[in-house]
């Protein structure tokens, strides 16, 4: 028998009142880790790893940390994957220790840094734990799983302020194209921007889907965490999670947590307090049917694969976040056009070379907070040594996930919804302001700090 795994277990009254305390939190400035050493300094002073998620994309994280530092133990809900990455020559090398539990990682003292690669509905309650237990933190994007997440895992940050969080943004270090463009609108070269479109195509259309056993090597209880408990479906699982709201935001999160990211950035607008007023859901498509914001069934991949989300900010400024088109950010400022993603910078702006003179080193530094410009996993483990705020750091990616989310909650609801981006509120809308926030299973709350 299946739960009732459609609503998503929104959020409390309780709840919905955290997100009243916002306004406090937008007003602090960053809090900037400082220089440290590592346990086990007689290996050479290179810090030990957890790698807790260990799938496709941890395995390829795990990799680059090993360049840093020493594995010393690797984690996963499916024992497949714990064993495959504990024998791996890059990896655990046959001498890291399995676990299918990540607060056997976390309690280890000779452990300085963990690597959280896991489905998204359990980024910040883990991220939060870690940054408890004196951990450096990587985690990949997207952050958080709802609005009330980035608000949790900011404070979190802000109360832990000496380990260092990195979120895995990498399009944040590519200088060829994503900061050749921040750097070209940042400097005007385009003028005044009034309209960006964040291109990121839209999720699969698949389903129905049996019921079936959950394969013996795959914990599903944990798998599934602060989420619904539901039966299992092969496909919610592993790469596939994206494209269920029970545990993703679909593309909004998955691909808006870089091109959002980066057309923030661009802009200055990934500063705290800063966000749209207005977010127009009223043009998107979603594979199943919806009632109040919740697919009926829960069967089928159930993230919008069709959609225009239109983010209004107080000056006019526009944020599309499209399926339509390109994958890309495409800019449109008063003195020309300029598009830009993983492949390609193209425009006016770069057959002519605007920028022949005003981009070089030291402006990739300013980008780079005043580091050089590096890979980005080095200039995560160079902020643990030297200390300072990472090129991809929590305070701007929460102001990208608030983007991301609204444009989310505005498309599941076809309408309108407004955003106090001071008190980081939805208001006038009693019910967009309930999916703020989601109430985790028993066992699996996140801590409140």
């Amino acid at each position: 028998m299946q739960s009732n795994t459609s609503r998503s277990q929104p959020g409390s009254p309780n709840r919905r009142t955290f997100l009243g305390t916002a306004v406090a939190a937008s007003t602090v400035p960053y809090f900037v880790s400082t220089p440290t050493t590592f346990a086990n300094e007689s290996a050479n002073d290179r810090p030990g790893i957890g790698c807790i998620g260990v799938g496709s994309m941890g395995v390829v994280d795990a990799v680059d940390h090993g360049k840093f530092g020493n594995i010393v133990a690797v984690c996963d809900v499916d024992t497949n994957r714990t064993q495959a990455a504990k024998h791996d020559e890059k990896i655990g090398k046959g001498k890291a220790d399995a676990y299918e539990d990540y607060r056997k990682v976390l309690e280890r003292d000779d452990i300085d840094v963990v690597s959280i690669v896991t489905p998204d509905h359990w980024h910040v309650k883990i991220a939060v734990e870690a940054l408890q237990a004196g951990k450096h933190v990587f985690c990949q994007k997207p952050l958080t799983l709802t609005l009330e997440e980035n608000q949790l895992i900011r404070n979190a940050c802000q109360k832990n302020p000496d380990p260092v969080f990195f979120i895995g943004t990498q399009q944040r270090s590519d200088s060829s194209r994503f900061l050749r463009a921040i750097n070209m609108v940042q400097k005007g070269l385009l003028g005044k921007i009034h309209k960006v479109t964040a291109g990121i195509k839209g999720g699969p259309k698949a389903g129905p889907f049996p019921v079936e056993i959950p394969p013996a090597e795959l914990d599903w209880y944990m798998w599934l965490g602060p989420a619904p408990l539901t039966d299992y479906i092969t496909r919610r699982c592993h790469y596939e999670f994206r494209w269920w709201y029970e545990y993703s935001g679909g593309k909004f999160t998955d691909w808006g947590a870089h091109h959002v990211d980066i057309s923030l950035w661009a802009l200055g607008l990934d500063k705290l307090g800063s966000g749209p007023v207005e977010i127009d859901g009223t043009d998107a498509k979603h594979p199943v049917p919806f009632k109040d914001g919740y697919p009926a069934i829960d069967n089928a991949y159930n993230t919008s694969h069709d959609f225009n989300v239109v983010n209004r900010f107080d000056d006019g400024f526009e944020l599309h976040v499209t399926s339509r088109g390109d994958n890309g950010i495409l800019f449109e400022g008063e003195k020309g056009r300029l598009f830009v993603n993983r492949g390609k910078i193209t425009g006016t702006p770069i057959e002519e070379h605007w920028d022949k003179d005003a981009y070089d080193d030291e402006d990739r530094k300013r980008l780079y907070r005043g580091k050089p410009h590096e890979a980005h996993k080095a200039n995560f483990y160079r902020c643990i040594r030297e200390g300072g705020l990472p090129v991809s750091d929590v305070y701007s990616h929460v102001q990208t996930m608030n983007v991301c989310h609204l444009s989310a909650i505005a498309a599941r609801l076809g309408r309108v919804v407004k955003w106090d981006p001071q008190s980081e509120r939805i208001v006038g809308d009693e019910q967009a302001a309930t999916m703020a926030a989601r109430t985790p299973r028993p066992g699996f709350e996140i801590p409140m700090l």
